[in-house]
Formats: structure tokens, C-alpha cells, sequence
């Protein structure tokens, strides 16, 4: 009896330590999104009784956290494929509590609280077989869509959240550009709650990510080209079709329709889903998505040294230089892991002070080289200047210095980055094109009984893997150009129109509406516009 109620304390301690006795306090100068915010003590309080609220109660702190750290690896993914700020992932926490079919009183739906209309307008797919709100990672990506829209108005990631939850227009009516453009706000008590209630989530959670799940579970995903259903796909994956169901809750019926490849998510206890990545890195390069005859040189980073002991320091070499596997999330304790400075660290790495660290990933431990090994690298989709240069182990400045380009946002896919040689004064950056990698494909027939192809005919071309194209509606039959169709109305657009609610009043689809009238993806409309609605 006496050792089932010590084993029993001791698992308790085991699991809810991290919770008890360490509620983060509330800095007086916070970095997001690369500005800087300046909290007075009365927002500083507000923020800290968020904070505190959120740790009042340790078992459901600790369920809430095993979401998070469940499936925030594909939500730091995708965003970094987007190419929004990592911070964003806390507003997901925010929003949902990641519950996957979570449902607001405004009848808003799923990780990321989508309306159907503004779901629709962001490229997911809401009808009655599909509803992608529910999908980690089209969710993911529509609400990174709609961020990015929002940005190129708002010119201010702070702003551009609080429009998350007012809508553009509302946005634009509440700061009237004051802080457009801006790097650094003061916040205080009449700062909008919405912006001051994600900080408390950014504070109580940032110094837990990258935790493993206290039953030690993982998250891994499955790309699927339908038509097929989760029956088939739990086979083929070792699983029963009920945990598909239960981390699949997108598909309503349990079918995968064949518009796209999907993304089926399940659990496996205790297997990683990949191998160790650099920090921040997007995911490995696809020797298949270069035209022929040019492809980035594998094996990089080249891992050398005893690679069963790469978390312990003076073990491993990273492209020849000392390094380590991060086991915390944070600078300082990985300065300690890796007996340095943390301003050595910094400077190995290229690492600003705010900057996360991510467990599991390769981090350098002696400072990187002016050249790499390599002499030139192919930007791919989602790629960064300092993700590049930790990969080949190039100091970042160098890097930037030998191809003239000094933001990320300047790279672009195809790019030929040198990492040896300097592009002249007046030379252009070669560029070659990508094309999409192929994709797994799941049918309906058990891979055992799928036979080789044997026909001399050229493969079909491949698959556009996720990110997958995005969902339109069937589009109507292209008319002659030189004539309009025989019969149309004119829509008068009013206060409070969206392309979604004139769609539903003429029977029409949003794809149309924007077909129509050379609408662009932002679906931006004024007041006063006429819109042309064919029959």
C-alpha cells in the first residue's frame, strides 16, 4: 500500500512539477513579431492576471499543455512556410485551446475559429463531407492566409492581430495607421484586451514548448490523394479507424475526397516523427523539385562524432564544426548543456536574445566559417537567410555579403545562393525553377497488391503536394471573351457586404464572384462598387 501511494506521488511530481512554483512573470518589455512593446506596470498587472489564471489549476493547465506541445510543431511549420512570425502560434492556443472541433457562440469553428464564410475566402474547404477549420494544417494555413492579407494594410504585426478578431475594416477604423510601420508600441491599461490576452498566452506558454507530452505521445502526418477514406488509410497506417476519426475530425464522414491531397493526422507513443532539424529550418530540400541537372549537395548538415551521445558538449561536429543537440527550449540552459557563454552561443548562431531555442535541433557550439564546404545552395519555398546559413555552417553576415541580399524577404525559390565565391557588383543572381516534389498517394488498394508499372509510357505528371492547391469551386464554362453572357444583374455593393454573404443571396460561389469581376485573393471590396453577377 505505502509504495503504490509513494509511486503515486511520485508520478504526480513527475508530471505537474513543471506547473507548481513557476508561473512566468510578466516582462516590462516584450518582443513580437520583431517589435518591440513597452509595458507600464497597470498592463504589466492585466497581462500577469492572465497569466496567473491560466496556472491556477495544474491538471488542466497540464491537458491543455500536452495539446500544445502535440501539435505545435505543425503549427511552427506551416507558419514558417507562410512566412509569418513564429509568434502567432500562441494566438492558435488562444483562440481554440487547440480543441480541433471547438465552436465559438458566434458560431465560429476549430483550431482557429473560422467563420464558414471567411473559411471559404482563405481557401478551405466547408461543406458536408469536408470542413478543413478542423484540419491542424489547412487551418493553419487559411488563418496564415489571412494574416498575410491583413499585414500588407495593417504594416504591423501587433495590429494585424488585434484585426484577427475585429476584421480588417474594423481594424483600419480603430488605429487609423498610427502604428503603421512602427517597431516598438507603448502598451498600457486602453490597449485593446484582445492584444494584451495574447500576450499573457505568449508569456504562460512560450517557456513550455517543445516539452514531450507527458504520455509520450507524437504527432505525425500522413498525406493522402484521395478518393479514399480513413478505413483504408488505418490499414495502411497500422491504426484503428476510430483514432483516425478522433484526430481527423475535418472529415465529417470519414471519406477523403479527390479535389487535393489531405493531411491524416494520428499518434504514434514514443516515435519522433523526423530526425533532428536546425532550428527554425523548413523542411529538407527534395533533390525531385530542381530541374534537371541542378540539385543542392546532399548530406547537409554532415553530422560527424559520436552521434549517440550529440546532446552532451564536445561530442559531435556540425560541417566540421563543434556543435550539440538542443534538450531545452531556451538560450541559457542550452549555454549550460553546452558549456558557453550565452553570449557565445549567440554569436556562434547568429542568434538574437529573444530569439527560441528548439529542442532536438543542431546548434552550433565554436563559431561558423566565412565559406562552406559547398559552393552554392537553391533557395527553396519557406527557406531564410539564417536557416540557410546554419545548414552549411556559413556565418550568416558572409552569406549575405556574398549574394548582395540582406532581408529574407529577398530570397526567392530557385535562387542560386553562392556560399564560397561573391556575386560581382552588377551580376545577377542565377535562378532556376522548382517543381513540385512528388507526393505518397493512398488508394484504396493495399500496397501488397499494387503491381509495377511496366508501360513505356511516361509517368503521369506528379501531384501537387501540401501545401495543396487550394480549394475553388466548380467554375462555370468560360465565355466567349467578346461578349458578356446573355443574362447578368449588377450588385450594388453596401456596408457589410463580404463576397461570401453575395454569393449565398445570388445562389452564386465566391470563386465566381471573384472570376467575374477581377477580384484578387485579399476579396477587398468598397462601398458603392458594382459587381457583376451572371446567371
Amino acid at each position: 500500500m505505502k509504495k503504490t501511494v509513494i509511486a503515486s506521488i511520485l508520478f504526480f511530481i513527475t508530471i505537474y512539477l513543471p506547473v507548481f512554483g513557476q508561473v512566468p512573470q510578466v516582462p516590462r518589455v516584450i518582443d513580437f513579431a520583431g517589435i518591440t512593446l513597452k509595458l507600464n506596470e497597470a498592463a504589466r498587472k492585466d497581462i500577469q492576471a492572465d497569466v496567473d489564471a491560466q496556472y491556477r489549476s495544474a491538471s488542466h493547465f497540464q491537458v491543455k499543455l500536452d495539446r500544445v506541445n502535440l501539435y505545435m510543431p505543425i503549427i511552427e511549420r506551416v507558419l514558417r512556410e507562410e512566412g509569418v512570425p513564429d509568434d502567432f502560434k500562441f494566438l492558435a492556443i488562444q483562440e481554440s485551446s487547440l480543441i480541433s472541433d471547438a465552436v465559438s457562440t458566434s458560431n465560429a469553428v476549430g483550431f482557429w475559429q473560422f467563420k464558414k464564410g471567411t473559411a471559404e475566402e482563405v481557401f478551405m474547404r466547408v461543406d458536408n463531407e469536408v470542413d478543413e477549420r478542423k484540419s491542424i494544417v489547412s487551418s493553419t494555413r487559411g488563418a496564415a492566409e489571412y494574416l498575410k492579407k491583413h499585414q500588407r494594410y495593417m504594416e504591423n504585426w501587433a495590429t494585424t492581430l488585434v484585426s484577427y478578431q475585429m476584421g480588417l475594416g474594423g481594424a483600419r477604423s480603430y488605429y487609423k495607421d498610427k502604428y503603421k510601420g512602427h517597431r516598438s508600441m507603448d502598451i498600457d491599461r486602453n490597449t485593446y484586451w484582445y492584444l494584451k490576452k495574447f500576450l499573457a498566452h505568449k508569456i504562460a506558454y512560450q517557456g513550455q514548448l517543445g516539452k514531450m507530452v507527458s504520455n509520450g505521445n507524437y504527432l505525425h502526418e500522413y498525406h493522402v490523394k484521395g478518393p479514399s477514406n480513413l478505413k483504408s488509410v488505418a490499414k495502411t497506417l497500422g491504426v484503428s479507424e476510430n483514432h483516425l476519426k478522433e484526430y481527423n475530425k475535418w472529415s465529417l464522414k470519414g471519406s477523403i475526397p479527390g479535389d487535393r491531397t489531405y493531411t491524416v493526422t494520428y499518434i504514434l507513443n514514443g516515435i519522433v516523427p523526423e530526425r533532428p532539424l536546425l532550428a527554425n529550418n523548413p523542411l529538407p530540400s527534395n533533390d525531385s523539385g530542381l530541374l534537371p541537372g541542378r540539385s543542392n549537395v546532399k548530406g547537409f548538415p554532415k553530422i560527424t562524432g559520436n552521434s549517440g551521445n550529440s546532446k552532451q558538449a564536445n561530442q559531435i561536429k556540425i560541417n566540421g564544426i563543434k556543435g550539440i543537440v538542443a534538450i531545452s527550449n531556451n538560450q541559457s540552459q542550452l549555454a549550460i548543456q553546452a558549456g558557453i557563454s550565452e553570449g557565445k552561443l549567440r554569436r556562434a548562431n547568429d542568434l538574437k536574445p529573444s530569439d527560441p531555442i528548439q529542442p532536438g535541433a543542431y546548434y552550433y557550439t565554436k563559431n561558423k566559417k566565412s565559406k562552406a564546404k559547398t559552393p552554392e545552395h537553391i533557395v527553396q519555398p519557406g527557406e531564410t537567410l539564417w536557416s540557410i546559413s546554419q545548414l552549411y555552417g556559413i556565418r550568416k553576415h558572409s552569406l549575405m555579403a556574398k549574394n548582395r541580399i540582406y532581408k529574407d524577404e529577398q530570397l526567392l525559390p530557385g535562387m542560386v545562393l553562392r556560399l564560397r565565391k561573391y556575386y560581382k557588383k552588377n551580376e545577377t543572381i542565377e535562378r532556376v525553377k522548382l517543381s513540385p516534389p512528388p507526393v505518397q498517394v493512398v488508394s484504396n488498394q493495399a500496397p501488397a497488391q499494387q503491381k509495377p508499372t511496366t508501360s513505356s509510357q511516361p509517368p503521369a505528371p506528379v501531384t501537387q503536394p501540401v501545401p495543396a492547391k487550394k480549394y475553388e469551386s466548380p467554375k462555370p464554362q468560360p465565355q466567349p471573351t467578346s461578349e458578356l453572357p446573355p443574362s447578368y444583374k449588377e450588385h450594388l455593393v453596401k456596408p457589410g457586404d463580404t463576397l461570401y454573404s453575395i454569393s449565398r443571396n445570388y445562389g452564386v460561389t465566391v470563386q465566381e464572384l471573384r472570376n467575374w469581376n477581377n477580384i484578387g485573393e485579399d476579396n477587398l471590396l468598397s462601398v458603392g462598387q458594382k459587381l457583376e453577377i451572371r446567371k
